[in-house]
């Protein structure tokens, strides 16, 4: 006996009220971000099954491949149904097949992990501004395959002795309530100590960093211009210091602090990727942390730290800005759809009506 005949009823007879019901522009928006990010990761996996040298994370590797692949089958599927154009996005003419690794194995892992994490995010909420049951289905799969990802990567890295998360705490002994609004200031120079969702946070945003950093030190070792390449030293003397000014909230209340994964870059100075890969890679990292930044800043209760993060998300904010203007004046940046321009669209009529 089938569980729910109900749900099912309801669930074909919507299908069928919105077959003919047109796209949103949150849908219409997120699907296209999804297509340009999938096919971006696709590159990097598929460079990396070239020189992946352990078997657990070749199999790791390709089943995150594997996952990308299908989301942009999907995509595509949509966008013939709905005469949309398919994005450029990202494919073989941005992957050097010949390339020398550029990373280790295990900070593939890493990345992975940290990749998904942020996707479970992105794709929840993409799910919270979906309207049409087709597109619902796609990003619940792609929530569930994100999962997936993540609960993969994090046992892989704890087998490989890699263990990115957060410190631990005393166990509450009582309820009690605050009665000091001490709490969420500063006073006297004197704070309280880290909440655990405060803690949460550091992390999270020092994992990101992390990443970051060694993300752009490996691309200005490879990318073609000086101009790029200084823009991603720019870029991971950045990361550093948000590293430096994160970790030292954790230090000043006697917790570790994450390590850095500089050293898992090679010395390869051959780029496996287009620079317009690397450059449009950077600058959805960028999205990433402050999309990171602004979920801790909603979650922390400490006045003092909210106006750090603030500060570090303008920081960010403005070496994005410089990364998309790049892209810009080179012709790599694709336009996402955007709504329509009726003031230039009434500039540019001619008036001519039908005959009818």
């Amino acid at each position: 006996m089938e569980n729910n005949p109900l749900g099912k009823i309801q669930l074909e007879e919507m299908k069928e009220h919105q077959q003919n019901k047109k796209l949103v522009a949150s849908e219409i928006g997120d699907l296209f971000a999804n297509y340009l990010g999938d096919s971006l990761f696709s590159c990097v996996f598929e460079h990396h099954l070239q020189v992946v040298e352990d078997n657990e994370v070749k199999e790791f590797m390709e089943f995150a491949l594997h996952t990308g692949k299908k989301h942009i089958q999907v995509i595509q599927e949509i966008y013939e149904k709905e005469n949309i154009p398919i994005p450029v996005g990202f494919g073989e003419q941005d992957i050097r097949k010949d390339a020398p690794r550029l990373f280790s194995d295990i900070f593939m892992v890493f990345y992975i992990t940290e990749m998904a994490r942020a996707g479970l995010q992105t794709y929840a909420n993409t799910l919270t501004s979906s309207f049409r049951q087709d597109i619902i289905d796609y990003f619940s799969m792609c929530l569930e395959d994100t999962r997936i990802t993540y609960n993969k990567g994090i046992h892989l890295l704890l087998s490989k002795g890699m263990d990115i998360a957060p410190p631990t705490i005393p166990y509450p002994k009582n309820v009690d309530f605050v009665e000091k609004d001490s709490f969420i200031s500063v006073l006297a120079g004197k704070t309280r100590p880290l909440t655990a969702l405060e803690i949460k946070h550091l992390q999270i945003n020092i994992n990101t960093n992390t990443l970051g950093k060694a993300m752009m030190l490996a691309f200005s070792q490879i990318a073609s211009s000086e101009e790029l390449r200084g823009y991603f030293r720019r870029g991971a003397q950045l990361a550093e210091e948000q590293i430096i000014e994160l970790g030292k909230l954790l230090i000043n209340d006697n917790l570790p602090t994450p390590k850095l994964m500089d050293a898992h870059i090679t010395d390869s100075t051959v780029s496996p990727f287009s620079d317009k890969l690397l450059l449009y890679h950077g600058i959805l990292s960028n999205g990433i942390g402050i999309q990171n930044y602004g979920t801790a800043i909603s979650k922390i209760m400490r006045h003092d730290i909210h106006i750090q993060f603030g500060t570090l998300t303008a920081s960010i904010g403005k070496y994005g800005n410089d990364g998309l203007n790049m892209m810009i004046e080179k012709g790599w940046l694709e336009e996402p759809p955007t709504a329509a321009d009726r003031e230039k669209l009434s500039k540019n009529s001619t008036g001519n009506q039908s005959a009818e």
